[in-house]
This record gives structure tokens, sequence and C-alpha cells, in this order.
């Protein structure tokens, strides 16, 4: 055979096992497809190789046995295991008020972990779009050893997610141990526990809520996995919310039925902290001494949560990373109940469906799609009576201190495909900024290509990220709320400080092994980890051996995440004073 076949044959056989392996395909499949590529060289000679008809159709059966293996081997749907020990031991059973739950203890045995825990009955049938339900009690001793299914989203192939990971965090791993797909569910209110291992009393909790847009996004994601939190006395757990159509559509025939519409997601929430206040005891945490913490998506759930009468009681600090709605017109992730009303009107239509019960009717797969129509938090006049800038100024809120801050490269993965250069940088700050487009073009004024990059890329984190913090902080420092307030600018070899960077140093989550991450990297993670685990702890986040962190009062001082670690001077002062005269934000 000619050296043509050769190249031709090891390029699509090495393309062919790079699918598998990024597919996540199963074993079953690599046998079948090492043996077809093993004896395609044969047939090719043999009984392929005399016509070259023959030859095309040789290669094409076999890319179409590829196909067929691709498909025969698809890795299947498998729940996330709750421990990291290879065959993890089961903890005792503790008594919730539902019944009676087993978990399973870590590799190191030094934190036990309860998953896939009920917290509400399934939202499902005619519980879709309803306040969420206490579960049914149960019989026996619940085993908790794997995540509950995340809460219904569209999906992509698993090829997609392994290049996410090449592309996006560097840090994908060839294995043989993850040839599988997460479960993704309508029944998905469950809650996640992590707590130091042993009996254990009066420990302060940590409550995460994950991001996502509130369309995607799950609560076993390592990054964000408390086992480190509860190595240092802090019980911490998470849980499960409805996403997109399904956590937050709007209708007038709902409002009119239930008194609220548009918040399902965060109702789900506030059920979760009910369970934690109920709960948590038998866990060894203190429900009277709980932060809730939340990143992007989530973080704007705690926002919301800090100024709903429905929340209040339920925890007494937060911590809000990359995100809030405080400001007077908030960027993303919120709207107004008319404008809730009106999009779901749109939806129903879009189905023919003349009521919610015909909507209650369809699939769950079929509604999916409706993700990015429906994912805002939606001023409804019961979870939220007003907007939290106006509660706020009310002097609503919930929280006696808070944590919160931004991240230096915020818009990194939001303007991946819209870079700026000379050509366009004008036009996209008139077009997002209208009247006061010259005022901020003269605070940046870009005269290169790499400007314009550079200053579109810091404006555009500044406006949908960073500006918020700024007036959630000056309204909490207005009613003598103690504000600690960070920038993390820490680079590193995975996302550096781009949005939810900051996520895998505040929980402790950086691998030992990895060379993605330096010592230093470590050393910033243990620092975070600390002022996050003190905060849970007493509301101060400043402890022994640590740098100062001090109070944002004046709402021009930062504390720095970086290379660098203290306190700074706010750096966008400039460009926030235009925002708050084209906003009109007072105190």
């Amino acid at each position: 055979m000619k050296i043509a076949f050769w190249i031709f044959y090891g390029i699509l056989t090495t393309l062919f096992a790079a699918v598998l392996e990024l597919n996540h395909n199963t074993m079953l499949g690599w046998l079948i497809f090492l043996f077809v590529a093993a004896v395609f060289p044969f047939f090719f000679k043999h009984v392929f190789s005399k016509m070259w008809v023959l030859k095309l159709i040789a290669w094409v059966l076999y890319i179409a046995l590829f196909f067929a293996v691709l498909i025969i081997s698809w890795p299947p749907v498998k729940a996330i295991p709750a421990s990291d020990a290879s065959k993890p031991v089961a903890t005792e059973a503790i008594r919730t008020q539902f019944g009676k739950v087993s978990g399973v203890y870590t590799a190191d045995k030094s934190v036990e972990v309860y998953a896939g825990i009920p917290y509400a009955k399934p939202p499902v049938g005619d519980l879709r779009w309803k306040a969420p339900q206490d579960p049914e009690p149960w019989e026996g001793v619940l085993e908790c050893a794997s995540f509950a299914p995340m809460s219904m989203q569209t999906t992509n192939l698993p090829i997609y997610d392994s290049l996410v990971r090449i592309i996006g965090y560097h840090d994908y791993k060839i294995s043989l141990k993850d040839n599988f797909i997460p479960p993704v569910s309508e029944d998905s209110l469950y809650i996640n526990v992590w707590k130091p291992a042993g009996k254990q009393s009066g420990l302060p909790v940590l409550v995460y809520i994950h991001g996502g847009s509130l369309q995607t996004g799950q609560p076993w994601y390592k990054d964000y996995n408390g086992a480190t939190f509860a190595r240092n006395g802090v019980v911490t757990v998470n849980m499960g919310y409805r996403l997109g159509v399904f956590g937050f559509y709007a209708d007038e025939q709902l409002l009119k039925e239930e008194g609220t519409t548009g918040n399902y997601g965060l109702l789900d929430q506030i059920k979760a902290l009910q369970w934690v206040r109920d709960n948590i005891a038998a866990f060894g945490g203190d429900p009277d001494n709980v932060t809730i913490v939340g990143e992007s998506a989530g973080s704007v759930c705690v926002d919301a949560l800090c100024v709903s009468p429905l929340a209040n009681g339920l925890f007494r600090r937060a911590i809000l990373e990359s995100s809030t709605v405080s400001s007077v017109n908030p960027p993303h992730s919120y709207r107004t109940l008319e404008s809730a009303l009106k999009s779901g009107s749109s939806m129903k239509a879009r189905y023919n469906c003349s009521s919610v019960e015909d909507l209650r009717k369809l699939d769950a797969s079929t509604l999916v799609g409706e993700l990015s129509s429906q994912h805002h938090i939606t001023i409804d006049g019961y979870v939220l009576p007003a907007s939290p800038y106006e509660l706020r100024k009310q002097g609503v809120h919930n929280e006696e201190a808070l944590l919160h801050g931004f991240n230096l490269e915020e818009s990194g993965p939001f303007i991946i495909f819209g870079k700026a250069n000379l050509k366009n940088y004008e036009s996209k700050i008139r077009a997002y900024f209208k009247d006061v487009a010259d005022d901020v073009l003269a605070v940046y004024p870009a005269s290169t290509n790499a400007e314009a990059d550079r200053y579109w890329a810091e404006v555009y984190g500044a406006v949908f990220f960073n500006y918020p913090h700024y007036c959630l902080n000056r309204l909490a420092a207005e009613e003598g709320i103690p504000t600690y307030e960070y920038l993390f600018s820490k680079d590193n070899r995975s996302l550096g400080s781009w949005h939810s960077g900051e996520l895998i140093y505040a929980f402790g989550r950086i691998p030992e092994k990895s060379k993605l991450y330096s010592d230093a990297d470590r050393s910033l993670s243990s620092l975070m980890n600390s002022y996050w685990t003190n905060f849970a702890k007493t509301g101060n986040p400043n402890g022994d051996g640590l740098p100062v962190f001090e109070q944002n009062t004046s709402s021009t001082r930062l504390m720095e995440f970086g290379d660098n670690i203290g306190m700074i001077d706010e750096p966008y002062l400039k460009l926030y004073e235009i925002m708050d005269r084209w906003q009109g934000f007072t105190l």
C-alpha cells in the first residue's frame, strides 16, 4: 500500500480515537474501534484495493463503522459520586425531620458528605410553577452517596464539554473513569451537606447558591465542593434549584392563583434555607449562624434574598461574588413584573397553549429550550416587593454583614467573539452608553487596537459586574452594615481572574499536584479560604496572621487578592461617576 494510504489512515484513526476520548464513550466502543482499525488495512489491501471505486467504498465504510461505534458505545447517564474515595465508606445515619439519611466519608475520612437529600417534592406535573412543597417522609435510612440530577437545562454533547475544559480551563485529563454523562431532570430539588467527620455541634453554616445565568449549573462541581470548608470547621450546604423556564416563567394566571409568579427558583432557595434552619443542627451546624454565598447568577439570588421578606431570619450574613442587582438598572438576570408577564405570554403563544395547564402537559424536554427567554428574577410584589435598590433605600435588609467583590477580567468569557479594535470601539461604546458615551470615551480614549481591546474588556466588566457591587456597597454602608469588598486579580494557567476564576481559591479547591497553579496560588487560596471561613464564623474576615481586610465604609477601598495582597483604591471610580449620573443613583 502507498504511503498516502498510511498517512490518511493515521490521521483519520487518530481523529476517531480523539472523538471517542473527548466524547467519553464506553470501553465497549474502544474495543470495537481498535478491532476495526486493526483489521481495516488488511481488508483494504486484499478486498478493496483493485478499483478506485472500491477504495472509496472502503473509506466510506470505515467512517460509517466509526459512527456506528460512536452510537453503540454512547456514554450512559450516571449519577456523580459524592465522595472522592474509590470505595466510599458509609456514615452513621442522621435523623432529619422527614427521615433518616446516611452519607459517605471522603477518601481521607475527615469529612462526611450527604448528597441528594430531598428538601421538597419533585416540582413536576401540577407542581410545575408552584411554590415548593415539603417532601414526602420516608421509612428506613435514605442512602445519600450520590448527587441528585442537575436541574432541567439544555445540555451539550460530551465532546463540547471536553473542549471547554481544554480551551477554557486547560485541565482536561485523559481517563477511563469518566465515561458517563451526568443526569439532568426536572426532579432536582435536593440538598447536599458537607460536615467535619464525627460528632459536632454549634458549627457555623455556609450555604452556597451556584451560578450559571439562572439557566445552567449544578451543585456538585469540584471548584465549589464544600469539603475544604468542612475540614476548617464550617458545615457547608448547597442545593439544586429550578432554572430557566422551570424556575422563572411568569404568567398572569399563576399570579392570580398564587399571588406570585416568576420566582420559583428563588422560592426553592428559600425552601432550602428553611430546611437548613430545621435540620442543620443534626449535622453539627448552628441554625442561628448561617452565611449565604453565591457567585454570578447565584450572587444575584443572594442579593435578592438579602431584601426578600420571605428570607428574613433564615441567615445572618452574605457573600456575593461577581454580581449584584442593587444598581438602579441591573445589567442582567433581572426584570420587572410587566416585562416578565409579557415574555411569559409570548412563550405560551409559541406553543399554542391557552393556559398554564396546557403548558404543564408539555414534556420538560419540549420546554427546556426556553431557558434563554426565562432566566431572570422578577419583581413580583411577593418574593420581591420592589427592586433591591428601592428596598435597600428603604432600609430593608436581612444580612448583618457583607463580604463581596469582583474579578479583574470579568468580561473574559463574554467577549471572546466580541473583541474591540479601533474600527468598532467607539461604536460599541456609543451603542451601549448612548447619551453619556462621550464621557466614557473621555475616560477611555483608545488610540491603538490594543488599547481599544483592553478598554472594551475593562468597561464591559465594570458595567456588567463591578459597578453593581459599588452600588451595593454604598447602600449597605449607608445603613451601617459592615461591608468588606475585594478585587480578585490573580493570574494562573487556568481561568485566571476571568469570571468565576476566584471560586477555586475561595473554596480552597486547588489540586495539590496541578501544574496549572503554583505554590503562590495555593498560598492565596489558603488565605482567601481563611477570610471566607472567618466571615462565616463571626462576620469579620480578619484573623491572626492575615493581612488586614478593612471595611469599605467609604466605598473607595478594596482588598486585592492577587500577586499583591492588601488594600487598594477602587480603580473604576471615574466610570462609576458616569454610571451614577446616567442611571440616577442616589443614596
